[in-house]
């Protein structure tokens, strides 16, 4: 189903609920995280996509958005929320992020995973992005187009600069690469963070001792079929296992980055490497990685850290002069 854009009134309040059109699902109260986002000026929109009901918060400068729009996709088990509620030491480093995104001219909008993916068996992984090619209809894919094509350019005020950016930690750095190889014409870049090729990868959500609350299994990448936390998961001379890329490549095509740390414990080095090869392969233009390096391998080495927050707005903004 096409994506239904319900935000109006709820936008400009800034708060509470809303029941969707006939036969769609109403929006849920705002969380305490959420709560805290809109008191620090954020506001709340809600986009109807394959029956479910999606969140945005987004905030800009006053005036035009002198550097364009981001548009921010959170790692799995996370939220939105995570780019603009301080409260916990671990995500700082992203609230930090947006609040110089903010300063800088852009414009951003946060959007918030659903908890309803699946994998190809049907067990439900949880609080994670749906960037997988499956032969189900997709949950993200809609949500993400309706906030690229309609409720960026609804919001834009005149004078703007009218690029768009895409960025994602994880999960939503999976997520931020296939939207950007299936939209290229919408987005003028991107960067992944921590995370690897969206084509090349499964989900098993069967649930394990030691899984978070909220998300269910593992990564295997399709070639090795080693889990993607394994040193050199992602390594293989050829990927014959790889799933069709969608969408009509942009011309020209959005340029990327990766940003990474060489010790992550969570998406191995080599499948930071497999994505680079695989975009480079079909023409995507690409500026230097920014490699952290140093240290034990560890899962601290896979959370979104202050030292990516300068480079990557530097490397947006230079698209944007």
């Amino acid at each position: 189903m096409k994506a239904a854009l319900l935000w109006g009134a709820l936008v400009l309040s800034g708060c509470g609920g809303a029941g969707g059109a006939a036969g769609e699902a109403p929006a849920p109260a705002p969380t305490v995280q959420e709560q805290q986002c809109l008191a620090a000026g954020w506001q709340r929109g809600v986009v109807q996509a394959e029956g479910l009901p999606r969140l945005v918060l987004w905030k800009a400068p006053a005036g035009a958005w002198t550097r364009g729009a981001i548009v921010v996709m959170h790692g799995g088990g996370g939220s939105h929320t995570n780019f603009c509620a301080a409260n916990v030491a671990l995500i700082e480093p992203q609230v930090r992020f947006t609040e110089a995104a903010l300063a800088q001219g852009f414009a951003v909008f946060l959007l918030d995973s659903s908890d309803q993916v699946s994998d190809d068996a049907g067990r439900v992984c949880g609080k994670v992005w749906d960037d997988e090619p499956r032969a189900r209809p997709n949950l993200d894919l809609p949500f993400v187009e309706a906030v690229l094509v309609r409720e960026i350019a609804a919001r834009r005020p005149v004078g703007s600069h009218a690029g768009v950016f895409l960025v994602g930690h994880s999960s939503g750095g999976f997520m931020a690469v296939r939207t950007a190889t299936r939209h290229g014409a919408l987005v003028r870049a991107f960067a992944a963070v921590a995370a690897g090729d969206p084509y090349g990868w499964t989900r098993d959500c069967t649930r394990r001792a030691g899984d978070r609350a909220n998300v269910a299994g593992i990564g295997l990448d399709l070639e090795t079929r080693l889990q993607i936390t394994f040193p050199g998961a992602c390594e293989a001379a050829s990927y014959p296992r790889e799933r069709a890329w969608d969408g009509l490549p942009a011309d020209p095509r959005p340029a990327f980055r990766v940003f990474h740390h060489a010790e992550d414990g969570i998406l191995d080095r080599s499948c930071v490497h497999k994505l680079r090869r695989q975009l480079a392969a079909r023409g995507y233009p690409e500026t230097t990685p920014f490699e952290l390096t140093g240290g034990a391998r560890s899962v601290d080495a896979h959370y979104w850290l202050d030292a990516y927050n300068a480079p990557l707005l530097a490397w947006f903004a230079a698209f944007a002069p």
